[in-house]
């Protein structure tokens, strides 16, 4: 990747034959899984930012690439570096989805640096401390946190269903204005999936969210998965989080699972009506962080902890996370609420408020018990 230095300066050194930056600067290397948008965010904002402020240090970011073999390859990356004894390792911060620390924290990657930054204090939500079974608590700082909800259209829907015995009511009277894409072409079905297995099985919610796995628990989704089914038969399967958005800014539905973020962008292009709404129904639906973590073996660890603690500042949640992304930030709202205008503070929190995501924002179930619902619902929900 190229120096993030000014071409001036660079050209200037260089002519001056001396070195560009002072001996006590640093090159601090952040890898990032996810789009090319988690890497242009670092490249054109947070870098920027964090140069500003530790002026003659430059930061440099590397994209791992999307979804989650952008995160297996950074942990194959820190593994391959502990086998070889790597003195020091080639990243000093990295942004990993939540169900891969984990595995980092058990393999020994990681720094437990949460406690050494201001904003450490911050953080109250759960998946800070419990990420899909495993704890967390130290070694984690939220990027951001995504969540799904329903959306609908409330010149259809006045008076939108609360909970998902109540949505389950509103479907059987409203055939086929309920929409979603099952588990085919995006997690905003998965997440109404889940949600209705935390809300209908006659297990232990709790369990599937945070473990230990139990192969008896399995078997308590039956009277779930037949009522899913019949619901299903009374519903429209859209192509997608993209065709569920679509099917709503047509018409053709009433309702539906989304991605919040995806919702507050397709209004903000004018791709959905202004007046459309969400709902976050109890007893929940599940949501996402992404991470950031520090190796064990950064060459900057200092360093490190300042950039994340800039990152994960109100004023850069607000900016970056909130006004540039519609995600909902890491740290909790009511830090971040001071700098926001009422418009943006009203658009992501109004509808859904702080305390709904607290109530009702869930994880997606620890990975065997996800497994053993997607293929349950292939067997007793599609047939």
């Amino acid at each position: 990747m190229q120096s993030l230095l000014k071409p001036a300066l660079v050209a200037s050194a260089l002519t001056l034959g001396l070195a560009a930056a002072p001996a006590s600067a640093a090159e601090l290397t952040v890898i990032t899984a996810g789009d090319q948008n988690m890497v242009d965010y670092v490249n054109q904002y947070l870098a920027p930012l964090f140069e500003k402020q530790y002026p003659g240090n430059t930061v440099r970011v590397v994209g791992t690439g999307p979804g989650d073999a952008g995160s297996q390859k950074i942990v194959e990356r820190f593994e391959a570096q502990k086998q070889a004894g790597t003195t020091t390792w080639d990243t000093d911060v990295a942004v990993v989805h939540e169900k891969f620390v984990g595995p980092m924290i058990t393999g020994a990657y990681l720094e437990a640096y949460r406690d050494k930054i201001s904003t450490g204090k911050l953080v109250s939500r759960a998946n800070a401390d419990m990420a899909l079974g495993t704890k967390v608590t130290g070694y984690v700082m939220p990027m951001f946190n995504s969540q799904t909800a329903i959306a609908y259209n409330p010149a259809l829907v006045p008076n939108p269903p609360r909970s998902y015995a109540e949505l389950a009511e509103w479907a059987k009277a409203h055939p086929k204005q309920f929409g979603y894409n099952g588990i085919k072409g995006g997690a905003s079905g998965v997440s109404f999936v889940m949600g209705w297995i935390y809300a209908f099985g006659d297990g232990d919610a709790g369990k599937l969210m945070n473990g230990p796995f139990e192969a008896a628990e399995t078997k308590k989704w039956d009277a779930a998965f037949a009522s899913l089914r019949d619901f299903t038969k009374n519903a429209t399967l859209t192509p997608g989080n993209a065709g569920t958005l679509d099917l709503l800014s047509r018409g053709e539905i009433a309702m539906g699972p989304v991605w919040v973020d995806m919702f507050y962008s397709w209004q903000a292009n004018g791709q959905l009506p202004p007046d459309f709404k969400l709902v976050l129904p109890a007893p929940g639906m599940p949501g996402q962080p992404m991470h950031y973590v520090i190796p064990a073996k950064s060459a900057n660890k200092e360093l490190a902890e300042k950039f994340v603690e800039l990152a994960t500042s109100p004023k850069v949640q607000a900016e970056g996370i909130v006004k540039r992304f519609n995600w909902y930030p890491g740290i909790d709202a009511q830090y971040v609420q001071p700098e926001l205008d009422k418009a943006t503070w009203d658009k992501l929190f109004i509808a859904i408020t702080p305390e709904d995501l607290a109530k009702n924002g869930k994880p997606f179930p620890i990975a065997p018990y996800n497994s053993a619902i997607l293929e349950a619902y292939e067997r007793q929900a599609t047939n």
